[in-house]
């Protein structure tokens, strides 16, 4: 009868270690994969979150362009003060998206709270131009004239603030930015704003020219309510 030699044992010792290995390893791989897997999704959704910012602010920055410049050529022609209040806060409206689309570029949460910020600031500062400018109308009264213009640049800023807040809105509520939201119901207010534009025009026309400056202060009065309820937005949440 044949012993078994110490070689022997050492031998099945080292086949058991192979086998428990061999078991391990692939483990051990596809646990590292998993983590690999995991950390890569991760960084994914990051940029995806980062492309799909930067979009969302270009275009609606686009459409605000566009709407701004529109008014701004109809305003020369008309010198409504009703026109250049919904003008300058356009404008800065349009000024906003630079600083929230680098947040976004850079995949910045603290960046993106500083744009919403900016964005209450932007609308607080065109909400004091405006008021400057309407007081000065209403001292100094002017007469206005392309009054068809005047209701079409009003029928022009409503259409593009509100396609401009669809944007943003839809953009803010999937990328969970409050910054974004709030800049897409600062846009949605503005279009109504506009509409004030074309109250103007059409009071005008049935012989109120005084109806201008004042509509022109109704409007500014709505741009300072729009910088508190931005305010509280920013101020409430916090971008994830």
């Amino acid at each position: 009868m044949r012993l078994p030699l110490a070689t022997d044992h050492r031998h099945r010792h080292v086949e058991d270690e192979h086998v428990h290995d061999h078991g391990s390893g692939p483990h051990r791989h596809d646990a590292e994969q998993h983590a690999r897997g995991h950390s890569h999704g991760l960084v994914d959704r990051s940029i995806v979150r980062s492309r799909d910012g930067v979009r969302t602010v270009a275009i609606s920055l686009a459409i605000l362009v566009v709407a701004a410049t529109a008014q701004a050529v109809v305003f020369v022609s008309t010198n409504s003060v009703a026109l250049l209040a919904d003008l300058i806060h356009n404008a800065g409206d349009a000024s906003t998206a630079v600083p929230l689309g680098i947040a976004f570029y850079l995949r910045s949460a603290r960046g993106e709270r500083l744009a919403g910020l900016f964005v209450v600031f932007t609308i607080f500062v065109s909400a004091c131009v405006a008021l400057y400018e309407t007081i000065g109308r209403l001292i100094h009264p002017q007469d206005l004239s392309h009054l068809w213009a005047l209701a079409a640049a009003g029928v022009i800023g409503f259409a593009g603030n509100e396609i401009a807040a669809q944007v943003r809105l839809r953009g803010g509520k999937r990328l969970d930015s409050p910054a974004l939201i709030a800049d897409g119901n600062h846009a949605r207010v503005d279009g109504f704003v506009s509409l004030g534009v074309i109250a103007s025009a059409v009071a005008v026309a049935a012989g109120l020219p005084v109806a201008d400056p004042i509509i022109g202060l109704v409007i500014t009065l709505v741009i300072f309510k729009i910088t508190w309820d931005s305010w509280r937005t920013i101020r409430g949440r916090h971008p994830h």
